[in-house]
């Protein structure tokens, strides 16, 4: 580079055309009506679409576990965390843009063409760090995609048992496991247009179903509000909201599929902010309305009374969590085609045909550890902890750490957070702050949390957290009843068989007068 001045000028040049390359291959198409028609609904690269996609992906189910954790964390603290945790996810996010705009640029400089071939984040720690780096974040990042699946997966089953019964959840996972597979279908995040605007009226729709439902059915008699009761549950619930603002494990590939990944910067910021508007309403709602009931139900739909609108939103969360299943899952067929050499292969069938083995182990794992809520805090503690905030910010602090590596940033730390120094100690306070609070209180909370759903309901549970069966009337098998000469507290007892019994009254010719007279003459010395 020659001075400063025109450095800066050639990094400016650079910047504006990063990631043109289909912009300007849309530009020379002749418009046609099928053209503008598949524009409008499949091809999104814009920033539009970028907001859409990060608010979608970031709601997404865990808008129904956040009423759980906040009967765990208690009103103040489950508050507090939100808006805490919003905005440090926001800031990780623009670090892990950053990355990518510095290594797309520092590639695009040696001409490397990426038409046919989507960035990943361990691409971009490899070329920034070194393949140690690589390794790592490939890691993390497949970890968490692949449990981020199994939770959908988990979620659809959860919510479809609260329309229809006559199934076991377990059931409902096979068969939503089939329907997810159809995502290996979609090529890529640039094809999400229609389904990133659909999935956020989803959740908006959801959110405040939840808040104006819960405001009118009121506060459920004798109603209590114990949390924070303890640690092990206050900070399982935070790491819940940690996993909630750390749904960015896809931001590379969604910067990708812009036509300007440059503008991607504070987009993640704006989507935080609406999503806060649908997150705290509907959880402060339903922890008022119910309280300490939510320990026990970790799926705010549980509580709430079956009407027909309770039933639209239980049926728009399914096929949103479909998409978030594509979103969480999509990143995870770049890494196998990759891995099996078939990633810039042009026809979609046999891409989609080899993307199918990714399925499988999210479906069976789904099927194991089928723990609605608490799976959430423990990839939250475990897995996110790591691939969204901790390595982002050590990945920009060590990629800058030389003067001449700050001096030709592409891009630079807006100066309201101090410039680079400013940038470094939220870095490092993010970095302590995740280690101990989130992957250390949070890990050991929420791994105990979690063996305790086992050793409770056990691997491979058909049905978890639903309701006790009502045990069935007993048949009727014996002539009409008799005065009985047994003391009183006999009709007591059929008093209390009647009550616990969904048939409306026992059938004619029989009496449990009856049966304690039988027992009584075969027992009699």
């Amino acid at each position: 580079m020659g001075s400063a001045s025109n450095g800066g000028d050639e990094k400016v040049v650079e910047t504006v055309m990063v990631g043109r390359y289909i912009e300007m291959e849309r530009e020379g198409e002749k418009k046609t009506v099928k053209s503008h028609l598949s524009g409008f609904l499949w091809h999104g690269g814009s920033a539009y679409d970028a907001w859409f996609s990060c608010a979608s992906n970031q709601v997404a189910q865990v808008l129904l576990t956040l009423p759980y954790s906040f009967s765990q964390l208690g009103m103040a603290s489950g508050i507090t965390f939100q808006l805490f945790y919003g905005l440090m996810g926001s800031w990780t996010a623009y670090l892990i843009s950053i990355l990518y705009v510095e290594y797309r640029t520092r590639k695009e400089r040696e001409k490397v063409d990426f038409r046919s071939h989507v960035i990943q984040w361990f691409e971009v720690l490899d070329g920034l760090l070194g393949k140690h780096w690589r390794n790592v974040g490939l890691a993390f990042n497949c970890t968490f995609l692949l449990f981020g699946s199994v939770i959908q997966l988990i979620a659809c089953a959860s919510n479809i048992y609260y329309i229809n019964d006559n199934l076991d959840k377990r059931t409902w996972t096979y068969i939503f496991g089939a329907c997810c597979a159809t995502t290996v279908f979609i090529p890529s995040f640039h094809n999400y247009r229609i389904w990133s605007f659909l999935g956020l009226v989803m959740t908006t729709y959801t959110a405040w179903y939840l808040t104006i439902a819960s405001v009118l059915h009121g506060q459920v008699e004798g109603v209590k509000h114990s949390g924070p009761t303890k640690l092990v549950l206050y900070f399982t619930g935070a790491t819940n909201i940690l996993y909630t603002f750390g749904g960015h494990a896809v931001t590379v590939e969604i910067m990708h599929a812009m036509w300007k990944p440059q503008k991607f910067k504070a987009i993640y910021l704006l989507a935080t902010l609406y999503v806060l508007t649908l997150t705290l309403p509907s959880a402060v709602s339903v922890y008022w309305a119910f309280g300490d009931e939510l320990l026990n139900r970790s799926n705010a739909f549980a509580l709430l009374p079956r009407t027909a609108w309770r039933d639209a939103a239980v049926v728009l969360m399914l096929v949103h969590q479909f998409i978030t299943f594509g979103f969480a899952c999509t990143p995870l067929y770049f890494v196998w085609e990759k891995a099996i050499g078939m990633h810039e292969c042009p026809s979609m069938c046999k891409r989609a045909a080899v993307r199918l083995p990714v399925v499988v182990p999210i479906w069976f794992l789904a099927i194991i550890f089928p723990f609605f809520g608490p799976i959430n805090s423990t990839v939250g503690s475990l897995l996110v902890s790591f691939t969204v905030y901790i390595i982002p910010a050590l990945a920009h602090m060590l990629t800058f750490r030389s003067a001449s590596a700050r001096e030709n940033a592409v891009e630079t730390p807006p100066k309201f957070v101090g410039g680079w120094a400013g940038a470094y100690a939220i870095n490092m306070f993010i970095v302590a702050w995740v280690f101990v609070v989130g992957f250390g209180f949070g890990g050991w909370a929420s791994m105990t949390n979690f063996v305790r759903q086992i050793d409770t309901f056990g691997l491979f549970t058909k049905c978890y957290q639903c309701p006790p069966p009502i045990p069935p009337s007993i048949p009727s098998i014996l002539p009409a009843p008799i005065s009985s000469p047994y003391p009183t507290n006999t009709h007591n007892y059929n008093a209390s068989i009647a009550a616990i019994s969904p048939s409306p009254a026992p059938s004619p010719g029989f009496s449990v007068h009856d049966l304690l007279r039988r027992h009584h003459r075969h027992h009699s010395p």
